[in-house]
């Protein structure tokens, strides 16, 4: 093939502009660069070297590169500057130039994959054989109690446990840990320990609650018929902790039913039904279902062989309640705690007092104005504010099913428009940090936004000592933290061992729908030039760990999740099954594919460093 001379020569003025970029800006970001530990100085470099590189608009480059056969730059994110210069030495033979001393100076494509690798391995632990890519996974309450569980997950293919510090409380924490430690050495494997610091998260408060009852249903099959039985655990009121399936009861006597026996009643809707006892254990009774049932306080249990035994259910939980809303709808939000209702009607249906709830982090009165959207539980539900006072908010509701959408308690609310004015650590994070301090081999950073926020983590994470002996992740869950992500890494390297989750829930609705593909494309590659590992979250498999059934879109996901270091899994009822099925995809697929051949336009909106 002939090669047009005035082609070679454009692309060589073009890489040597870029390589003139990266010696600028390495120069100008020196000082700053003598700050980080020492060693994430090659992956800082590195990092501003990539940025650079990313200021141009290299695609047109990369049609030329293919049509001569040369590499495309799509995956250099790791040694960008060794890439360039490869290419810039070809090209440079191509017109009789010599580069060779200026390639051998700089360090090679190979020692930055390593870099990348040994970061991983540090934050994130071990690999499990056959597979590069770690699984995470969030454990619920039921951890703290059910060994089974949780030994379950480590023999499926867990590396990491995810504890929220959103939910639970230090007591349970501890049971968790202690849980996925004994699995660990069971095992021979050291699982890492994750815990999430809850951040400042704009949520709905409480609602107002509902009857006191709960409900337990066998799973049915196609045909509607029960396949298995449920699982129902009757336990002492003292031990009750509010798990699936499980009901408190008390005993007319000291005596407690034989395995074999029936334990039979009339449920809250006077069904019958019963309660077959397959066990009696560790203050437990552990009986099957074989229909639904909706269990009420005062409920009594009568045993089958033994008239003199009865059980009565205890104190139960009140249902949760939900305000409805549909498009059209009006909704207030209260700056003070309240307890969320839905819309109030006269005889005639009319609308006398809107749907209202309590917003749990009223600082955002400060930020937000009329004419802003607002979404509601991961982009569920959406509208645009109305009104704004000192006290509350309205919303005209935009988006909802056409028979009304659910807003229940704890949800997450997203400002995309608002420009909110806060971060960093809530006086409850510092308080949980003195736990996971003591417990935890990673602290996740929620709602990092800036560069500041992690010096504020750095100062705590110091004044407790363990600077140098806990990883950090930083969550980036706003536009604001995916605009300063560039900042944020080079103030993590100041400190080792240090990782990148993509909230990828949170940041579809601050960024739209339609651009959350690119973005988080655009941070794999900036954590890839840095050698920082990225963790994959958000609904992966979500659809098989709660309903025992994937999507053909979550297989795919999860294939394309071989770009990340880890990919992190919710919690449900069928999360074995989804460790499972991750773990084989992961294992089937990392040795048939590589990461996507990309086109790299220049990078809009990242900054480098508030210095430059």
């Amino acid at each position: 093939m002939k090669i047009k001379k005035s082609v070679v020569t454009e692309l060589v003025d073009q890489l040597d502009a870029i390589l003139a970029k990266m010696h600028e800006d390495e120069v100008s970001l020196q000082p700053l660069l003598e700050e980080l530990d020492e060693s994430y100085h090659r992956s800082a470099q590195n990092l501003v070297h990539y940025m650079a590189f990313r200021s141009f608009d290299v695609r047109k480059m990369q049609k030329h590169l293919k049509n001569l056969g040369l590499t495309r730059f799509a995956n250099s994110q790791a040694h960008i500057k060794a890439s360039v210069l490869n290419i810039r030495y070809l090209l440079g033979l191509v017109l009789a130039e010599n580069e060779k001393e200026a390639l051998r100076k700089h360090w090679s494509i190979k020692k930055g994959e390593k870099l990348l690798t040994r970061n991983t391995k540090n934050l994130l632990g071990y690999r499990s054989k056959g597979r590069r890519v770690r699984i995470m996974v969030t454990q619920p309450t039921e951890a703290a109690y059910n060994y089974e569980l949780v030994k379950m997950m480590v023999q499926k293919g867990m590396n990491c446990a995810r504890i929220n510090c959103a939910h639970d409380s230090p007591e349970i924490w501890a049971k968790m840990i202690a849980n996925i430690r004994r699995a660990s050495a069971e095992f021979d494997r050291r699982v890492k320990i994750s815990m999430d610091l809850a951040g400042p998260k704009i949520r709905t408060g409480l609602m107002s609650p509902g009857p006191k009852v709960v409900r337990c249903k066998p799973d049915k099959d196609a045909y509607g018929s029960v396949g298995e039985p449920l699982e129902v655990r009757l336990v002492p009121q003292d031990d009750y902790q509010g798990l699936p399936n499980t009901i408190p009861v008390g005993g007319k006597d000291a005596q407690q039913p034989e395995q074999g026996d029936i334990l039979k009643f009339r449920d809250a809707r006077d069904k019958k039904r019963s309660l077959h006892v397959v066990s009696v254990e560790d203050n437990q009774i552990i009986t099957h279902a074989w229909k639904t049932i909706y269990f009420t306080p005062d409920l009594v249990l009568q045993s089958s062989l033994n008239k003199a035994i009865q059980l009565t259910v205890g104190d139960l939980p009140a249902a949760e309640q939900a305000i409805v809303l549909r498009e059209g709808d009006e909704l207030m939000i209260s700056k003070n705690e309240l307890l969320g209702s839905n819309a109030q009607t006269d005889e005639s249906g009319q609308v006398v007092r809107p749907a209202e709830v309590s917003c749990q982090m009223p600082q955002v009165f400060d930020y937000i104005q009329a004419g802003d959207r607002i979404f509601f539980d991961d982009g569920k539900i959406g509208g645009i504010i109305a009104a704004v006072n000192a006290e509350v908010f309205t919303v005209n509701i935009t988006q909802a099913r056409e028979n009304g959408s659910k807003l229940r308690a704890y949800k997450g609310i997203n400002f995309p428009d608002s420009k909110l004015g806060f971060s960093g650590l809530t006086e409850k994070d510092r308080k949980d940090l003195e736990f996971v301090a003591q417990h935890a081999d990673i602290v996740n950073f929620s709602f990092v936004n800036r560069p500041e926020d992690v010096e504020e983590l750095y100062r705590e994470l110091k004044r407790l000592g363990v600077c140098d002996k806990i990883g950090v992740i930083f969550k980036i869950e706003t536009r604001l933290g995916f605009d300063n992500l560039v900042p944020i890494l080079l103030e993590g390297m100041k400190f080792n061992h240090i990782g990148v989750m993509i909230a990828r829930g949170d940041l579809a609705i601050e960024t739209g729908w339609e651009n959350i593909g690119q973005i988080q494309q655009d941070m794999l590659s900036i954590c890839g030039a840095a050698h920082v590992p990225v963790v994959w979250a958000t609904q992966v498999l979500e659809s098989l760990a709660k309903t025992g059934l994937p999507s053909r879109s979550e297989i795919t996901d999860a294939t394309t999740a071989l770009r990340a270091e880890c990919v992190m899994l919710n919690k449900g009822p069928y999360i074995h099954e989804a460790i499972g099925l991750l773990n084989t995809i992961l294992s089937k697929t990392e040795s048939k594919q590589n990461k996507d051949d990309a086109l790299l336009p220049r990078l809009e909106s990242q900054v480098i460093s508030e210095k430059v």
